[in-house]
């Protein structure tokens, strides 16, 4: 049974899943106040904002629990972590990846639920930055190439909605994508495979430093180590077939791919592109300069995150690239 001495603040993304938080409010709300657990809602103006919200409920011994899509969940994490909070989860985006990486129910009311009667677990997080920035700390992925392009594409999207408007901001990125050089530097650390740095060149479309199962087959989110999934300059319809693969859970097994597995990494291009976390360009690296280093590294063990008492997180899910 989880504990819950200090109110639920909930922090609301309005925007999320084209206003869906604001929807499903009322069903999350009513969970707990069936429960008898007391909550405050406070609705963020940007995810800076909802950032210090998240931060200020931490240093009150409130829970902190994100209404919203991946990226606000993303976003709460590291403050959540910061003041040693406990986090939970109600998903209300468009696709909501993270939630089901984690196994917390995508319906709000069971969502709530686990807020009530969860259990905890200690999951990873990713810190990141660049040369004279602070370190920012997000949960799922960080990623640099044409899926941080189509993200930007998907986030300006207004005429689309649902999940296919990340399929339709893939494409028309796929469709103007030229190869990017990109240096990718790994340190494998204390952790499987032993120490030193691995350096992979290569001409391509990205790179994709995972925490969880989004491209990576082995990432875990409490292993103390990244997936990181390089993907080759190669025909665009093959790489489209790659995805594909991918996302229905095929082994990784094209040469176009590559996965390896480290501690921290530094990334680094050769042209203006941008790099996104959880869902949303990075303030920092919009776009990331050539030849500026991307620095990611695991966070160990650094959430206390409400799961479903008794259930395991999926071991391999198959939820698909990084959402815009």
């Amino acid at each position: 049974m989880a504990e819950h001495d200090g109110q639920f603040r909930l922090v609301v993304n309005p925007a999320a899943g084209r206003g869906r938080s604001l929807r499903v409010l009322p069903e999350v709300t009513a969970v707990l106040d069936a429960a008898g657990a007391s909550y405050q809602v406070s609705e963020s103006a940007s995810l800076r904002d909802a950032a210090a919200i998240a931060g200020r409920a931490a240093e009150m011994g409130q829970v902190v629990v994100a209404v919203g899509g991946d990226g606000l969940a993303g976003a709460l994490s590291g403050a959540a972590a910061a003041g040693g909070a406990r986090y939970g989860i109600i998903p209300a985006g468009i696709c909501n990846d993270l939630a089901r990486v984690l196994g917390i129910p995508v319906d709000p009311a069971a969502a709530a639920r686990v807020l009530i009667s969860g259990g905890e677990r200690r999951v990873d997080l990713i810190g990141v930055t660049a040369p004279g920035q602070p370190e920012t700390v997000v949960f799922c992925s960080v990623y640099l190439g044409m899926p941080s392009v189509a993200g930007e594409i998907a986030n300006r999207a207004r005429w689309l909605h649902g999940a296919v408007v990340y399929s339709v901001a893939a494409l028309r990125a796929l469709a103007a994508w030229t190869p990017a050089s990109f240096r990718v530097e790994i340190s494998r650390g204390d952790g499987p495979g032993g120490g030193g740095v691995l350096v992979r060149d290569f001409a391509g479309y990205a790179v994709v430093v995972a925490n969880a199962a989004y491209f990576g087959a082995l990432a875990e989110v409490d292993d103390g180590m990244l997936d990181i999934v390089i993907m080759r300059h190669g025909p665009r319809l093959a790489f489209v077939r790659d995805l594909l693969k991918i996302r229905n859970g095929s082994v990784l097994g094209p040469a176009r791919i590559g996965l390896d597995r480290g501690t921290e990494v530094t990334v680094t291009v050769d042209r203006d592109l941008p790099a996104a976390a959880d869902g949303d360009t990075l303030p920092f690296a919009a776009p990331l300069r050539p030849g500026t280093p991307l620095r990611i590294r695991a966070v160990p063990r650094a959430l206390r995150l409400l799961v479903p008492a008794g259930v395991s997180p999926p071991a391999s899910p198959r939820p698909g690239p990084p959402p815009a």
